[in-house]
């Protein structure tokens, strides 16, 4: 049984989306790991949060979910405070990260190789008003090739740095034009199997 925390990054702001989506999945992602015998914790961080529980929390998870809109491209701002202060704490109490890597007796120890975060893994689910098409096409004006997971690098590069390994990153797109939620949720129901394995058998379960 693994140990899974949810993160929801979605942030309110008054006369756009009240975050009905990302807490659908969010929930989708819970119901998911549960039926795989993984125990489950949350965290929204619109809601308010400590930082030293979420440290904790980091320490604890084998697997961190990251659920997310995509704000002018890239998560809302709570998200980046969330994070500066989380890691911030993590080092000084040295729990997800103990230096930057490097050290002045072994020129093999690369920058970003200091982390306490091996074992543990992150997986990015991200909600785009961009269309699929806007990826991984270098003829596109936008992203000139570079896929929704390049696009989201420097939050993957955070969880590198102490250690963890980075899944694939699903992502729903278009979803104010021409959203298809029941046809996002199958595929991310998909990838979840892909990356975490079968369900539980029900006569197995508990």
């Amino acid at each position: 049984m693994a140990k899974v925390l949810i993160i929801n990054a979605h942030q309110v702001y008054e006369g756009w989306s009240p975050g009905n989506l990302n807490r659908h999945l969010a929930e989708i992602i819970d119901q998911e790991m549960q039926a795989r015998g993984h125990e489950v914790r949350h965290t929204h961080i619109d809601s308010g949060y400590q930082v030293d529980d979420e440290v904790q929390k980091h320490v604890w998870a084998d697997i961190i979910v990251l659920q997310t809109p995509v704000n002018w491209f890239g998560a809302p701002w709570k998200h980046k405070k969330y994070l500066d202060e989380v890691f911030n704490a993590g080092l000084e109490q040295q729990l997800l990260i103990a230096t930057d890597g490097r050290t002045r007796t072994d020129p093999t120890r690369q920058y970003g190789m200091g982390g306490l975060m091996q074992g543990k893994s992150l997986m990015m689910s991200l909600t785009w008003n961009a269309p699929a098409e806007a990826f991984g096409n270098p003829e596109q004006v936008l992203y000139q090739g570079r896929t929704d997971h390049d696009a989201f690098l420097h939050i993957a590069t955070c969880y590198r740095f102490c250690g963890a390994e980075v899944l694939p990153t699903f992502s729903c797109f278009d979803v104010i034009k021409n959203p298809a939620i029941d046809a996002d949720v199958e595929r991310l129901k998909a990838h979840l199997s892909r990356y975490f394995g079968a369900k539980v058998p029900a006569e197995l379960a508990g």
